[in-house]
């Protein structure tokens, strides 16, 4: 494996979050996302095993294009059909394509792809997916319909998170030490019981389905608050959606904490802060589908 290097008046407090994190949240996260991590998701599509160019390219669950753009850029002659469940999403996606003056290479399709059969999505040579799988109720299935719709040859590349992205030193915030650990390790509980393929192998899954993995690498990701404006935005969108998930779990000095570090017209906001870093890390498998 190679290694390159969130009484009353605390009830509207949570009600205002909730609503944040419910409505549009998830895909402004996407874009931050993309604008945080564009270095290293270029750097991944750099690396993937590609035989010859590709075509014909699909990205499923490709949220708000993160993924979908840096294939564009990597390839500049193919097409991209980019895949996923939510509207708004793709209209996001869609107003970047002719913003970046290349809407005649994407093609954007709405789907579910937990349902039996997919829409038409050709036979492309490469099948990105970016943080996707975990999400699906069989993604063994799923896996198996990648393998028959890829060109003989053609790659099929997953990547996967490790987790939510850790901002704040361990030391901060200084009233509660170790909040976001502590954050996190509720949030991970409750994803262990709804999202549990988050954070798999997939490389045995992916020989299950067919595949012959080529190479597997693990990202270590470590950028610093000053390298981009875009970091403490990020850091507060993360931890609204995961104060969504720790709430009921935290106590009442946690979340109390948490709730300053949130509020954007407090003097403990996180958007105040200077010690701030995006630490994560992304494993990726490269696996083809044989003649």
């Amino acid at each position: 494996m190679t290694h390159t290097h969130p009484h009353t008046a605390r009830h509207g407090a949570h009600h205002v979050l909730q609503h944040a994190a419910e409505s549009g949240g998830q895909a402004e996260i996407l874009d931050l996302d993309a604008e945080v991590l564009a270095e290293h998701i270029a750097a991944i599509t750099a690396w993937l095993p590609i035989e010859s160019a590709p075509h014909e390219i699909v990205d499923l669950g490709c949220g708000t294009g993160a993924g979908t753009f840096a294939l564009v850029d990597r390839f500049p002659e193919a097409r991209v059909t980019a895949v996923d469940s939510s509207a708004e999403h793709l209209h996001r996606l869609r107003e970047k394509a002719y913003v970046e003056g290349v809407q005649e290479r994407v093609r954007t399709v709405q789907a579910d792809l937990d349902a039996v059969d997919w829409p038409d999505l050709g036979t492309p040579d490469l099948v990105w997916a970016s943080a996707s799988m975990h999400h699906l109720a069989d993604p063994h299935r799923a896996l198996r319909t990648v393998h028959d719709i890829l060109t003989p040859g053609g790659l099929f590349a997953v990547v996967e998170l490790a987790g939510f992205p850790r901002f704040l030193p361990e030391n901060a915030p200084e009233d509660r030490p170790g909040l976001e650990e502590r954050c996190h390790a509720t949030g991970e509980r409750y994803h262990a019981e709804h999202v549990p393929h988050r954070g798999a192998d997939w490389g045995p899954m992916l020989t299950a389905a067919g595949f012959t993995v080529d190479d597997e690498r693990t990202v270590t990701v470590n950028i610093p608050g000053d390298r981009s404006s875009a970091v403490g935005r990020y850091a507060l969108g993360a931890l609204q959606r995961l104060r969504h998930r720790a709430a009921d779990a935290l106590s009442t000095d946690d979340l109390a904490a948490l709730d300053r570090l949130l509020d954007t017209d407090s003097p403990h906001s996180i958007l105040r802060r200077g010690d701030l870093a995006v630490r994560t890390e992304r494993t990726v498998w490269a696996a083809r589908r044989n003649g």
